[in-house]
């Protein structure tokens, strides 16, 4: 990792030590525990949910509530009272990462730190523009706003109300906030505003689809905070074995804790999109609701050649479930009539949209492979149910007609739960690997004008694992530029 610009990289150590800002390594959000014992008090004595610089060493899976840090990340487990299969589904909550309430900030803040300490982005001068379809672009303008920088959101206007309302409080000026047409699914759009907000080169795109870092970090972070998680529910059952790790992909950062469980735990990786835009599974395209999972296109750094299985989830499923787990008629319905207790249907909070795509692709990748008692299916809740109001009240006019009852609990429940099978799911050989591959040519080479020498490196996993390996370099890079700042 070699410095791109002196002259811009003195800049931004000058920037940041005029704010007193330090830079936490990748190695110490993946272990929390190497962080100074000085910084722990000031830490807890600092809002989780402000602008602060203290907050870019909460960007990590350990969080306590909305204070402290715990040993081992929040998590819940799942388990036959609720999804039907036998084998427990083990959630890492995403709820917990400060300022957004959402693990996104780790992306961005992966992304943005090695262009900071290689004098590739001028925080003095540049304005980081961050494309996503929500919590990225959140997370974003929350790191811009620590580092004292401009930061630009790009997003579709359809994504939920909740969305706008926390960008509308944190970006500098209302133009910081760019709506691109459509929804979920039009990443696109997003890219061809992205092209031309990057013709001014005070702009610097941070394209999440794009930045290898993004898979780093969660192959480094949340990999390793998963592997703890899984450790820690293995002490309570003896003899349970990591079966898979199932994420939709999105931008496909977090999938990328797949390869490092793949290599530590020996576990499969699952792969999941909307039914209603089936790019890997079917080739497929169109609209849908699962705000935060992205489609129509497979991204630059997703390494689908060490994937396993692709497995489809209706959005029909999320926004009903949405009502379901976060309604209180549902929830008396699910403590009523299905014995659930009070604190696993309040826990239920936890997950919004995408969080119950990814549960429910683990019941789908259950049922198919006949998983037991002693096989833990390993995923994230990337956010809460906090992100959805709006959404819910959407789906409660449109499908429920206005009003939630005990028999529309008992049909959703039916249909989006009991009913779960194993269609739209497809396990991974090499030539559907190769398939699906393939399909990043059309965005990346002819779209995006990446070399195609670049995009065939990525075919192998050698590439993967030189990326993987890079991450003491990066972190020496950080560790200088705070030695030069005089913040650590």
């Amino acid at each position: 990792m070699t410095i791109v610009d002196e002259a811009v990289r003195r800049r931004a150590v000058a920037h940041l030590a005029a704010r007193g800002i330090a830079l936490p390594t990748l190695g110490e959000l993946a272990d929390p525990t190497r962080l100074p014992e000085d910084l722990g008090g000031r830490i807890a004595a600092t809002d989780p949910d402000a602008p602060e610089a203290l907050n870019l060493f909460r960007v990590h899976w350990y969080n306590d509530g909305r204070g402290g840090r715990s040993e081992i990340p929040a998590h819940l487990v799942l388990t036959e009272e609720l999804t039907g299969v036998a084998a427990p589904i083990v959630i890492a909550l995403g709820e917990r990462f400060p300022m957004i309430g959402a693990h996104k900030v780790l992306a961005a803040y992966a992304c943005l730190v090695p262009r900071l300490v290689t004098g590739r982005f001028d925080p003095q001068t540049q304005r980081a523009v961050w494309p996503s379809t929500g919590n990225y672009c959140r997370g974003g303008v929350a790191i811009s706003r620590i580092l004292g920088c401009r930061g630009v959101a790009v997003l579709p206007e359809g994504m939920s109300a909740e969305r706008f309302r926390w960008l509308e409080d944190w970006v500098e000026e209302s133009a910081d906030v760019v709506r691109t047409p459509g929804s979920e699914s039009n990443v696109k759009e997003i890219y061809d505003a992205c092209a031309q907000l990057g013709r001014d080169p005070s702009n610097v795109i941070l394209n999440q689809f794009s930045e290898f870092a993004n898979h780093l970090a969660h192959y480094a972070v949340t990999g390793r905070a998963l592997e703890r998680v899984f450790d820690a529910v293995a002490r309570t059952r003896p003899g349970l074995r990591a079966a898979a790790f199932v994420s939709a992909t999105g931008s496909a950062g977090t999938i990328g804790a797949g390869d490092y469980l793949k290599e530590r735990l020996g576990s499969s990786t699952a792969a999941v999109e909307a039914l209603e835009c089936p790019t890997m599974l079917y080739n497929g395209f169109g609209e849908h609701s699962i705000q935060g999972i992205g489609d129509k296109h497979l991204p630059l750094i997703h390494n689908i050649t060490n994937n396993d299985h692709v497995v489809a989830v209706s959005d029909r499923s999320t926004d009903s479930l949405n009502v379901l787990f976060n309604s209180e008629c549902g929830r008396r319905w699910l403590e009523r009539e299905r014995g659930l207790s009070a604190e696993l249907t309040a826990s239920l909070a936890s997950l919004g949209l995408s969080s119950s795509c990814n549960v429910l692709a683990c019941i789908k990748l259950a049922r198919h492979l006949d998983l037991g008692r002693g096989d833990a299916l390993l995923t994230v809740a990337t956010d809460g149910a906090a992100m959805y109001g709006s959404e819910l009240e959407k789906t409660l006019a449109r499908d429920f007609g206005g009003t939630f009852d005990d028999g529309a609990a008992a049909a959703v429940w039916a249909e989006h739960l009991e009913e779960v099978d194993d269609d739209h799911l497809l396990d991974l050989g090499p030539r559907e690997r190769e398939r699906v591959f393939n399909l990043g040519y059309f965005t990346w080479v002819e779209q995006q004008g990446v070399e195609l020498g670049d995009f065939e490196a990525r075919r192998g996993q050698g590439f993967w694992r030189a990326l993987h390996g890079s991450m003491g370099a990066l972190d020496e890079k950080i560790e200088a530029f705070n030695a030069e700042t005089g913040t650590r």
